[in-house]
C-alpha cells in the first residue's frame, strides 16, 4: 500500500480538464498568462537587452512555453521519463536565464517546477524534482534565509494541495462516470425485463387461447371423421370461435394489465368459472391487492387448470378456492375426475411448466398431481 502512494499517478480524470468548472478554468488561464506576462516583462524590461538579443529573449520565453505545453501532455500519458526530461529542459532554461542576468524569470520557472511536480508527477519521482528546484530557488533568492526558507515551504505546501485537490476532482468524476454507467446498466436492465413480462404475458394468452381453441376444433375433427349431423360439428366449431373471440378479450385484457388497469382477481375468477361446465369457486381470506406480476400468475394458472380439465377429465366438476394469507395467496384448482377425454393428447405438455416457471420467478412454487378421485393444481404466491 505504502509502495503504491508513492509510485501512483495521480489519475488522467485529475491531471486532465475534462468537467472542470468554468470559475476554475478561468482561474488557471489567469494564473498562466500572468505568469508568461511576468517572464516577458522580466525580459524586455532589462537594461542590457538590446537588438537581437530581444529575438533571444522571445525564442527562449517561447522554448520555455512549448517545453512547458510538452510537459502537461507527457505528465498526462503518465510517461515518466520523458517528464523527467522535460523538468530537466526546464530547470536549464532557468539556470541559462539566470546566467543572462534574467533573475525573476529564473525564479518564475524553478518556483513553477517545484510545484508542478508535486501535483503531477509520482511522489517518489516529484520529491526530488522538488527539492533540486527549490534549493536552485533559494541558492540564487536574495531574500533573508527565513523569507526564503518560508517561501520554499509555501511552494511545496501548495504544490501537494493542489495535488490532492486535483486527486479529489478526479474521484468525483470517476465516482459520476460509474453512477452514469450503473444508471444505464440499471435501465437497460428494466428494459430487458419489460419486454420478457410483455412477451411472457402474449405467450400465455396465445398458449392458452390457442389450445382452448385446438380442443374445440380437434372435437369438430373427430366428429368428421365418425359422420356426425351437422349440428354437433356446428356446436364445437361455434365453441371454438367463442374461444377465439375470447382469446382476443383475454389479449386485450393483458394489454391493461401491463398497463396497470386489471379487472379485480375475484371478479375474474367469478367470470371463469360460469363459463365453465359445473365448477364453482370459493374465495377466502382477508382480500388485499396484489401486484400486476402475482395477479397476472394466479389469472393463468386458473385458465390453464380449467383448460386441462376439459381436456383430459370433460364433465368432471371443478372447485376452485382462493385464499389469501398474511404472506401469500394461494389458488387450488381440484376436479373430480372423470373419464379421459378425445382431446387428451393433444398440446405438447408445456403448459403447466411454464406457469411452475412464472411462479418460481415470483417466489411461489406450483404443484400439480393426480388424487384419488381427480387431478389437482396448487399455486402459492408471495404477497
Amino acid at each position: 500500500m505504502t509502495e503504491n502512494a508513492w509510485t501512483r499517478w495521480p489519475s488522467r480524470e485529475a491531471l486532465g480538464r475534462a468537467e472542470t468548472s468554468g470559475p476554475r478554468r478561468l482561474l488557471g488561464r489567469v494564473v498562466r498568462a500572468g505568469v508568461l506576462a511576468m517572464l516577458f516583462y522580466s525580459a524586455f524590461t532589462s537594461s542590457h537587452v538590446r537588438g537581437w538579443g530581444m529575438l533571444g529573449v522571445a525564442a527562449g520565453v517561447l522554448l520555455a512555453v512549448i517545453v512547458a505545453w510538452a510537459l502537461y501532455r507527457t505528465t498526462f500519458a503518465h510517461r515518466l521519463w520523458s517528464s523527467l526530461a522535460l523538468f530537466g529542459v526546464i530547470m536549464v532554461i532557468a539556470a541559462t536565464a539566470q546566467t543572462a542576468d534574467f533573475r525573476l524569470g529564473a525564479l518564475l520557472l524553478w518556483c513553477g517546477c517545484a510545484v508542478t511536480a508535486l501535483e503531477r508527477l509520482p511522489l517518489a519521482a516529484a520529491l526530488p524534482v522538488t527539492a533540486l528546484a527549490l534549493a536552485l530557488y533559494a541558492a540564487v533568492n536574495d531574500d533573508v534565509w527565513l523569507t526564503t526558507a518560508a517561501t520554499a515551504t509555501g511552494l511545496a505546501l501548495a504544490g501537494y494541495v493542489l495535488r490532492l485537490d486535483a486527486e479529489a476532482r478526479g474521484s468525483a468524476q470517476r465516482l459520476l462516470a460509474q453512477e452514469r454507467a450503473a444508471r444505464a446498466a440499471e435501465a437497460e436492465s428494466a428494459a430487458l425485463a419489460e419486454r420478457a413480462r410483455i412477451a411472457r404475458e402474449i405467450h400465455d394468452v396465445l398458449a392458452h387461447s390457442l389450445s382452448a381453441q385446438l380442443v374445440h376444433l380437434e372435437a369438430a375433427r373427430l366428429l368428421i371423421e365418425r359422420g356426425a349431423d351437422r349440428d354437433q360439428i356446428l356446436e364445437r366449431v361455434v365453441a371454438a370461435r367463442g374461444m377465439a373471440s375470447d382469446g382476443l378479450a383475454e389479449t386485450r385484457q393483458a394489454l391493461s394489465a401491463l398497463r396497470g388497469e386489471m379487472t379485480p382477481l375475484e371478479d375474474f375468477l367469478t367470470q371463469l368459472v360460469s363459463a365453465a361446465d359445473d365448477a364453482e369457486a370459493t374465495i377466502t381470506g382477508e382480500r388485499r391487492p396484489l401486484s400486476v406480476e402475482a395477479s397476472q400468475a394466479v389469472r393463468r394458472v386458473a385458465q390453464e387448470a380449467l383448460t386441462n380439465v376439459r381436456k383430459h377429465a370433460p364433465g368432471a366438476k371443478v372447485r376452485v378456492l382462493l385464499e389469501y394469507g398474511e404472506s401469500q395467496v394461494s389458488l387450488v384448482v381440484r376436479d373430480s375426475g372423470g373419464s379421459p377425454g378425445e382431446l387428451g393428447g393433444s398440446g405438447a405438455g408445456y403448459g403447466l411448466l411454464g406457469m411452475r416457471e412464472r411462479a418460481e420467478l415470483l417466489g411461489g412454487s406450483l404443484e400439480a398431481g393426480p388424487e384419488e378421485e381427480g387431478f389437482v393444481v396448487a399455486l402459492k404466491v408471495p404477497v
